[in-house]
């Protein structure tokens, strides 16, 4: 055969996740963040783009890395309830899951793989590729969670280097040093500093932390890549904007500025000037070409209010709470007023909590006794999860809890395991995908804060929500069914991609995964069912799609309430704009 007749074939591509945490797309400028601009501007980006609801960080991080939604994943906020008491949660068995060692415990509950499905990351690595995660810690762990140690996927996050952190290579610790880097990852120092009721929060980013992070990146593992000379898979999470808007100090228990200030302002740009360290280093090391950049956000954000006219919570007495606001845990302490039940803190062994003694707690158990609680709360923050332990007498319970929720003026929208029955003013947690093969707890009722914003002109920017937090009113958080927390960043660049692309179809962070595995060549195995889309239309040669906006309202309450559910589709795959009751939630 003639050698002009040989057809060479495609060179493999490569794929940097860059996820920045939290970060609102209508933030992004030419002049604070002139790399991520310009991306959207040369590359693809996704207009109508979605967080999954509950909007909480490990909760999306699972679909990030797997495609699934978190009726499969089972990681239904950063605050689940488990099986079993977690030891390095301080035995609560309602355990944070941003943290290494509660991840591994929690894994082992579950099969050794709380989330049932295998990620982009580990199908990656068992197909020969490179595979690298650098950055947060929990989601770090998440996108090749089952695997735990440091080769050959190599796990960077802020317990690096500490006893509770993935331990690193023999291969990777000489590069550190030849790199002059640490192999500590250094402290958020400042940044981590969240302040109290009476002394504003950080007014610095986290700019150590992350350049290190960036430095790791772009010093020793993608020129470890590129010697190697295969394909690589590198997940980027940049802890901000969203660590320096929960804890900035810029609007000390008000609402405006909010996380409108200086401080949130100068974290957009640190996270900026991360992606621009990382497309330089592709350039130099000749990756460019042959790298793809997709760029997501886990969840918008907004801005936290403490204020409610019905709850009893408010108005009792609390240390480091301004008279008149909603304490942590103000969920549970009505419920447990309302319902006469016992309060007690599974995060202190137990502890009766007494709240007309100044007395809170982050999650709750309710009941008489706390080895058999009727009711769990896990507190969140925008959302909170109430689980039902007791199978007995439950649908009466739920009905009961729904009722004495639909009276507080904080609350808006709520969704009821299928198995408890159709509640009246609820809508069923599988219409909003919290139904699948999870192997964790289903939560029993999930409840949306009220949202609103205020009055800047751009609900999704200056977006509030009521949140169940330690945090201060006027610093930051998400968590809600709100537009401006489901509302996140989406953009993309590289060879796979189209150029100077404005995709208007609905895209979601479940469907990050199926598109790479596509770009990759790569099969993800999949356990459940419900899971996102290639987005076709947006790569190389596709075209546009067709899609739907549909509306789902319950059943009327007694009092008037119904939760209405605003949603697209592209075929069989859901897009959650928004939700609520009327009145009560930006974007409804």
């Amino acid at each position: 055969m003639a050698a002009c007749n040989l057809v060479q074939p495609a060179k493999q591509h490569n794929v940097v996740i860059f996820v920045a945490d939290g970060l609102r797309p209508t933030s992004i400028n030419s002049i604070d963040m002139p790399t991520l601009n310009e991306i959207r501007e040369q590359g693809v980006t996704f207009v109508n783009s979605h967080s999954l609801f509950p909007t909480f960080t490990t909760a999306n991080a699972s679909a990030i890395a797997t495609g699934h939604y978190l009726g499969d994943t089972g990681d239904f906020s950063n605050t689940i309830k488990v099986s079993a008491p977690v030891k390095s949660a301080k035995n609560s068995l309602v355990p944070f899951l941003e943290n290494n060692a509660v991840l591994k415990e929690v894994n082992k509950q579950f099969g050794n793989n709380f989330i049932n499905e295998e990620s982009l990351l580990a199908t990656a690595r068992k197909a020969g590729f490179s595979t690298a995660a650098v950055g947060k810690i929990g989601p770090v762990l998440i996108q090749d969670v089952t695997h735990q140690k440091g080769e050959p996927t190599i796990l960077f996050d802020d317990a690096t280097g500490t006893p509770t952190g993935i331990a690193l290579s023999e291969e990777i610790t000489p590069l550190l040093t030849k790199a002059s880097l640490p192999i500590a990852t250094p402290s958020r120092g400042a940044n981590g500093k969240p302040g109290d009721s009476k002394t504003p929060g950080t007014k610095v980013a986290n700019t150590v932390q992350q350049q290190y992070f960036a430095d790791v990146t772009t010093k020793v593992i993608l020129p470890l890549f590129q010697q190697r000379k295969k394909p690589f898979v590198l997940v980027y999470w940049s802890r901000d904007p969203d660590g320096t808007q929960h804890n900035h100090g810029d609007s000390l228990n008000k609402i405006v500025p909010g996380i409108n200030g200086p401080t949130v302002q100068a974290a957009r740009q640190n996270v900026d000037k991360n992606l621009a360290q990382i497309r330089t280093a592709l350039k130099d090391l000749g990756l460019e070409t042959t790298t793809n950049i997709f760029v997501t956000a886990d969840h918008g954000f907004s801005t936290i209010s403490k204020e409610s006219k019905t709850s009893y919570a408010k108005t009792l007495a609390y240390s480091d709470v301004p008279k008149g606001f909603l304490p942590p845990g103000f969920v549970a302490i009505d419920l447990a007023h309302d319902l006469k039940l016992s309060l007690f803190d599974p995060d202190n062994k137990n502890v009766l909590i007494n709240p007309s003694k100044g007395q809170f707690s982050k999650n709750s158990l309710i009941g008489k006794d706390p080895n058999k609680p009727d009711v769990i709360v896990a507190g969140n923050g925008g959302s909170d999860l109430i689980y039902l332990p007791n199978v007995k007498n439950n649908k009466i319970l739920t009905k009961k809890i729904v009722d004495l929720l639909l009276k507080q003026d904080y609350v808006s929208g709520l969704f009821v395991d299928d198995t408890l029955g159709s509640i009246p003013g609820t809508l069923p947690s599988s219409a909003i995908k919290l139904r699948g093969t999870a192997r964790t707890p289903h939560p029993s009722i999930v409840v949306n804060f009220r949202s609103f914003d205020t009055g800047c002109g751009n609900p999704t920017e200056c977006g509030v929500e009521i949140a169940d937090t330690a945090l201060q009113q006027g610093q930051g958080m998400h968590g809600s069914f709100s537009r401006a927390d489901t509302y996140n960043t989406m953009a993309a660049i590289g060879p796979d991609f189209k150029q100077k692309y404005q995709d208007t179809a609905p895209t979601s962070n479940a469907d990050v995964a199926p598109t790479l595995a596509k770009v990759l060549k790569l099969k993800l195995p999949s356990q459940g069912k419900l899971v996102g889309r290639v987005l076709s239309e947006a790569l190389t040669n596709g075209v546009n799609i067709k899609y739907q906006s549909q509306t789902l309202e319950s059943q009327v309450a007694a009092n008037g309430l119904k939760t209405i559910l605003k949603y697209q589709t592209v075929g069989g795959t859901r897009y959650f704009d928004t939700a609520g009751f009327p009145g009560r939630t930006v974007g409804l």
